[in-house]
């Protein structure tokens, strides 16, 4: 098993390559980046797109701006040099991809263009927010889709089984965000009741707390976005335990288990337990980084929570590259590192499982 996991994380360096190669070479096309929004911003348009959009030829070629970025009539050549040595852009593409990719293997993010504090330290202290997003859906999601899946499973066809999967299927069709406005609406003092705060994943004062009130204040703080993320994971999860345990239970090992008088708990827990649950620990990591991707720019906006998703949102309006890069690195290492942690999984479920025989 020490052999397999060698190799994985050997190719965890390849893999995040290729991600950070696909993605820095997509933003060298996209338009309006960190230099066009600060010339944006001095020549008083407010927003690098208003300018593009509004301006049809704004290329002086007598002097008084550099011909490349649009609105930069008004400044000088020289600042604008300035700016592009200051942010690297005086360099070739190549070489600052090198560079920037030699830096995050030291995880040094450099500083970011707009905010003036390094992005290391920006990612740690949004980083907590999207973990605690993606691992309390996950957590929550698998405590109750897979007693409901092996419920369905075993009661195959009756009315439960009818209704729940009526309920779980118009879960999974309400889109996350509405749900997160619903809650909102209904529970944060929307229109109806103030039971749970609107914002934060703390009160103010929460330092001055006992460690019960700081406990209780912060669940109570990130019930309605957990909720929010993890409703849309139930359907998929319950059926698929659901069907992996149906194709376990008509398996002839089962049929004989139960010839031999071996109790029903002893047969679905003891030995088409561990089997059928293969398939849903592999779904881990998609579950996990669905929440902590996908689902947790909208849900931090929504609740106005501080995390990586709502950052990187920002950072992207405003194309400060050192933190869309930044995030996408730490974004892609956590995604790995969960997949190697989903083939642990695999082992610790069952231990009959040999990767050391596997060829990667």
């Amino acid at each position: 098993m020490g052999a397999y996991i060698i190799r994985r994380l050997l190719l965890v360096i390849p893999t995040l390559l290729g991600v950070m190669i696909i993605n820095f070479t997509l933003t060298q096309f996209v338009p309006g980046g960190p230099i066009e929004q600060i010339i944006a911003q001095m020549e008083g348009e407010g927003d690098v797109f208003e300018t593009i959009s509004g301006t049809d030829s704004v290329v002086s070629d007598n002097g008084g701006g550099d011909e490349r970025y649009l609105g930069s009539r008004g400044l000088p050549p020289e600042f604008i040099e300035q700016l592009e040595r200051e942010f690297g852009f005086d360099k070739p593409p190549v070489e600052r991809f090198f560079t920037m990719m030699w830096n995050y293997m030291r995880f040094d993010f450099g500083e970011s263009y707009f905010r003036s504090i390094g992005v290391f330290e920006l990612v740690k202290e949004k980083l907590p927010v999207s973990i605690t997003l993606g691992l309390w859906s996950t957590l929550i999601a698998y405590l109750v889709s897979i007693p409901l899946g092996i419920k369905k499973a075993v009661r195959d066809g009756s009315s439960f089984d009818t209704w729940t999967s009526a309920a779980i299927i118009v879960a999974y069709a309400i889109p996350g965000f509405l749900f997160a406005i619903l809650l909102l609406v209904l529970f944060a003092g929307g229109s109806y009741w103030q039971v749970f705060p609107l914002r934060g994943l703390t009160s103010d004062g929460w330092e001055d707390m006992s460690v019960i009130g700081k406990i209780l204040d912060y669940f109570w703080h990130i019930f309605l976005p957990v909720l929010a993320s993890s409703i849309s994971g139930f359907a998929t999860l319950t059926l698929l335990t659901k069907n992996s345990f149906l194709d376990e239970i008509k398996k002839q090992y089962v049929v004989t288990a139960r010839a031999k008088g071996v109790s029903e708990r002893k047969v679905l827990y003891g030995h088409v337990f561990r089997n059928a649950m293969l398939i849903v620990i592999a779904g881990f990591p998609s579950l996990f980084l669905g929440v902590f991707f996908g689902g947790s720019v909208i849900i931090e906006v929504l609740f106005s929570l501080d995390g990586l998703g709502r950052l990187g949102f920002e950072a992207a309006l405003q194309r400060d590259f050192p933190i869309i890069f930044g995030s996408l690195f730490v974004f892609g290492l956590v995604g790995l590192v969960v997949g190697i942690l989903s083939d642990l999984m695999y082992v610790f479920v069952d231990p009959r499982i040999d990767f050391e025989a596997r060829e990667v």
